[in-house]
């Protein structure tokens, strides 16, 4: 390298290397669908549509049960009007004139006219 003129420029020689063209890079930006807000609102809706349709299983779910719990206490109400039916059916029988005084007579009962006390009926 040589040094000229104090007012001459100093060159230093570089190896020439073909310059490459630069290749662009073609990054294409993806258009947000949803924006932030619109994000956090569809969240917000979404949560809400969940927690109805969980309230509507849930609801449904005590309407079955009640259900079944009315449909069985309305079996035990048969059972036990038939059961009342039968018993009062028995007790008609068994209150007869006819089968009570079989039953005192059977005792060793007697009919005595004079200690006999009539008692208003109902």
């Amino acid at each position: 390298m040589a040094l000229r003129n104090h007012h001459s420029e100093t060159y230093i020689s570089r190896p020439s290397i073909p310059e490459q063209p630069q290749i662009q890079k073609t990054v294409k930006k993806h258009k947000k669908l949803l924006s932030k807000g619109e994000k956090i609102l569809l969240i917000c809706l979404l949560a809400v549509v969940t927690l109805l349709a969980v309230m509507i299983i849930q609801t449904q779910t005590a309407v079955r049960s009640t259900t079944t719990d009315i449909s069985q206490i309305e079996k035990q109400i048969d059972t036990t009007s038939k059961e009342n039916t039968d018993l009062s059916i028995q007790v008609s029988e068994l209150s007869t004139y006819d089968r009570i005084w079989k039953k005192a007579e059977e005792l060793g009962l007697k009919l005595n006219e004079q200690n006999v006390k009539v008692v208003p009926g109902q």
